[in-house]
């Protein structure tokens, strides 16, 4: 099982730390192919997100990809949402979640494919709604324990925001997001250190590799990466949930 979680975890990195989508195949994959119980996985998972983000956000940071007047606030909204959605994770059913942010990313992804090229100009936000993106992304990523960048890529590249920004905010964001819900698994769930552990290992190799190769593409090359990723992943998500309701 140990090679097949190495395998996991270096795909994964590689493509959280490129296009920062991924981790979304990372519970599902623990689950079918190694059959770590869901619950188990999540709060594992999330525990291995604080040192893969430790490694993507210090990778971004030294090539300046992180516009560290938004990353602050976006943190300090996603700190109770993480604690608030680790807490609440086994109060709702996993389809409802899965099924919202698939449909965020099948449609944002096909709206930047359709769109030609880069934003003319970055958006100014205000604090509070940097602190709400936070809040929504700190609780989508606890309770479906995708670590940050699934939830906050879409909606920056909805919103305008380049794409190389997006993805450089969102390792940052997965620190306090991977700390609050850790600590929240820890008091109402269940976590495997030693699978974090063996995962983040994985995971931040992984990492490593993925954002040297999002800053040796073009940002049209790497928009449209992340846009077919995302459109795939979400078919893929939505796919599963009516396969899941199907056997039942």
């Amino acid at each position: 099982m140990n090679l097949v979680l190495i395998g996991i975890g270096l795909v994964v990195g590689i493509l959280i730390g490129s296009i920062g989508i991924g981790g979304v195949l990372l519970v599902p994959s623990l689950n079918y192919i190694a059959g770590i119980p869901i619950h188990v996985g999540i709060a594992s998972v999330m525990f291995s997100y604080l040192f893969s983000g430790l490694v993507g956000a210090t990778m971004f940071a030294r090539r300046g990809s992180i516009r560290w007047s938004m990353a602050g606030w976006l943190c300090l909204g996603a700190m109770p949402g993480a604690y608030a959605g680790a807490a609440t994770v086994s109060l709702t059913p996993a389809a409802v979640l899965e099924f919202l942010i698939a449909t965020i990313m099948i449609v944002v992804g096909i709206n930047a494919l359709i769109e030609q090229g880069e934003p003319a100009a970055t958006r100014s936000w205000s604090r509070g709604e940097l602190m709400l993106l936070g809040v929504i992304s700190g609780f989508g990523s606890a309770m479906s324990g995708t670590g940050g960048p699934l939830v906050l890529v879409p909606i920056l590249i909805w919103l305008k925001t380049p794409v190389l920004m997006s993805v450089g905010l969102s390792q940052v964001i997965q620190l306090p997001i991977a700390a609050l819900a850790t600590v929240g698994n820890w008091v109402h769930g269940s976590i495997d250190f030693k699978l974090g552990l063996m995962v983040a290992l994985t995971l931040m190799t992984g990492v490593f590799v993925g954002a040297r190769i999002s800053h040796a593409v073009s940002s049209k090359a790497l928009k449209r990466l992340v846009s077919v990723v995302m459109v795939g992943v979400g078919a893929a998500m939505v796919i599963k949930i009516a396969l899941r309701y199907l056997v039942a």
